[in-house]
């Protein structure tokens, strides 16, 4: 009986691992055939990918890089009404990476423009596929090593002269300014930092930090008061006004009643 709980633990860590390890995609493509087609061949040949979901206009794709977070976005570029750069357009900071699916060459400078890590010719051929996974792990890789990380209730924040430390304790809230962030603490100072609010998003303890919009991270520690006359908004500590996104909304309410209960 041991022997089968070490083991049933085992595998659970083991996917944990698994999961970590993947890159999280999502696939934009008009076509069903071009989606479908697409993730087969990743579910096929790139165990390194997790193709969270597939998007047939840029309007559900905008909002499916909301719900996922992906790390990478396979993109078309020739559709109706919105195309692939219309996407794009879309985000001041990415958070995710690009690779540009098109059965047409002709966009390949504007596609370099775009800062997309790879672009891929239809029909796909299965070894380009590959090697451009492999870059995108590569890249993943290295920006994971300069990601903030948390130690001892400390907060660790690369900087170009090596790095800052902050207590988490005292962090009130973070706020996204295009690829940066500014982070302000309950004394009213602030640090601006090279990396996305997504990045700190990850690192810091979820039952106690709570995004509450694309924008704005708080630590719930350090609410003042709620409102949803109006809309929702919430009011900090240091005085600031934030706005709750309505899709956060019911989420934020359910995990305040869980951090009030653990206080």
């Amino acid at each position: 009986m041991l022997e089968l709980k070490c083991l049933s633990r085992l595998n659970q860590i083991m996917e944990i691992l698994e999961k970590q390890s993947k890159l999280t995609a999502i696939i934009v493509d008009d076509e069903l055939h071009g989606r479908e087609n697409l993730r087969l061949i990743i579910e096929t040949y790139c165990p390194e990918l997790e193709v969270k979901d597939c998007a047939a206009t840029v309007v559900l794709a905008i909002e499916m890089v909301k719900i996922h977070q992906p790390d990478v976005v396979f993109l078309d570029i020739n559709m109706p009404v919105l195309d692939g750069f219309d996407f794009l357009d879309e985000f001041e900071c990415r958070d995710f990476m690009v690779v540009i699916v098109s059965a047409h060459q002709e966009f390949g400078i504007n596609a370099v423009k775009a800062d997309a890590v790879d672009y891929l010719l239809k029909p796909i051929n299965i070894k380009e596929l590959k090697l451009c996974v492999k870059k995108l792990m590569a890249i993943k890789t290295e920006k994971d090593k300069t990601k903030p990380t948390t130690k001892n209730n400390n907060l660790i924040i690369p900087a170009s002269h090596g790095f800052n430390v902050l207590q988490i304790d005292d962090i009130l809230r973070l706020e996204a300014d295009g690829c940066y962030t500014k982070i302000i603490t309950n004394d009213k100072k602030s640090t601006m930092v090279s990396r996305t609010l997504k990045d700190f998003e990850v690192s810091l303890p979820k039952d106690t930090f709570f995004r509450i919009h694309k924008s704005h991270l708080i630590n719930l520690k350090y609410i003042k008061d709620y409102s949803n006359l109006s809309g929702s908004f919430v009011s900090m500590t240091d005085g600031c006004k934030v706005e709750i996104s309505r899709r956060k909304s019911s989420e934020f309410i359910q995990q305040v009643k869980v951090f009030l209960k653990a206080v």
